[in-house]
């Protein structure tokens, strides 16, 4: 689907008035530019629950989501860029420009594109996530440490209609800047929470789920796999996989099959694969029961 972009043609006045929100500050240690740089330098929320993003594409989507700013920041360079993004941004919301060196000092963005921002990210509790595993496939991540692999898995799992994301220990918070950026804004949208995913696993049988984990080689053979109803799918590390703890209480793995010249898929690829496949039986149940059969 193309997406129109709407085209902001704004009066002088009304541009003046734009920049006019703007409020300039040098120093380093305004306590705004100060949390925008902790937020980005931890991946984490800030105490008041909020997390930093940049990027004209990021800060849309934050929009499009529906997300409360804090604030704005505009490196000097880029002012132009309010052009575009403050009247979509409430009033109240502090609009601060940054000297090029100072916006540099708070954002580490490889390719800068002259504009960041606190927001509050949607939080969940576990029942919350939970809940929505009869909507669609639960995901329980393990371990996965690579910013951009985590905010593929996320990205697949809003188009493939999953429908909810537990995080477990060890994996990358999916408030890092680069798990928001790979994610394409994703993460604002989904339900996320971070758990001990060993203590959820009798709260997800009470459910009626099914467990499944991920495997390289060994388990049912991806296009064999029967994935319809409700499904706990473990996807594991980059390196070590599932857990072994964790995969002692699977009811089934799932390999996907690949050439032996090639160890494993990343856990991007390796999730979204299966994403695909769970969306693509319960489109078409009848033909996989067909293929079921026909198996027999």
């Amino acid at each position: 689907m193309i997406r129109k972009r709407t085209v902001n043609r704004t009066t002088p006045s009304h541009e003046k008035a734009i920049h006019g929100r703007l409020r300039r500050v040098e120093g380093r240690h305004n306590p705004l530019v100060k949390e925008l740089r902790a937020a980005f330098a931890h991946g984490e929320l800030t105490s008041d629950g909020h997390c930093a993003i940049e990027g004209m594409r990021i800060l849309e989507e934050a929009i499009r989501s529906g997300l409360k700013f804090k604030a704005v920041f505009f490196r000097a360079s880029a002012e132009n860029r309010a052009d575009r993004l403050l009247p979509q941004i409430a009033a109240h919301v502090e609009t601060l420009l940054l000297s090029d060196k100072l916006f540099a000092s708070a954002v580490p963005s490889e390719n800068p594109q002259g504009v960041a921002a606190l927001v509050r990210c949607k939080q969940f509790k576990l029942e919350d996530v939970l809940a929505k595993s009869q909507s669609g496939p639960l995901l329980a991540i393990a371990g996965v440490q690579d910013p951009g692999n985590l905010g593929t898995i996320l990205r697949s799992a809003e188009a493939f209609g999953a429908g909810g994301v537990l995080l477990g220990e060890g994996t990358v918070s999916p408030f890092n800047s680069k798990v928001i950026r790979a994610s394409a804004g994703s993460v604002f949208r989904l339900p996320i929470v971070q758990a001990k995913l060993a203590e959820t696993l009798d709260a997800m049988r009470e459910r009626g789920l099914r467990l499944i984990a991920t495997s390289s080689h060994k388990g049912t053979p991806l296009d064999q796999a029967n994935l319809s109803g409700p499904l706990a799918v473990f996807i594991g590390s980059e390196v070590a996989g599932v857990p072994r703890d964790l995969l002692a209480a699977m009811d089934e793995s799932v390999a996907i099959p690949h050439s032996p010249t090639v160890e494993s898929l990343n856990a991007g690829v390796a999730a979204s694969i299966i994403l695909y496949e769970i969306a693509r039986q319960k489109q078409s149940p009848q033909r996989h029961r067909v293929t079921e059969n026909a198996g027999n």
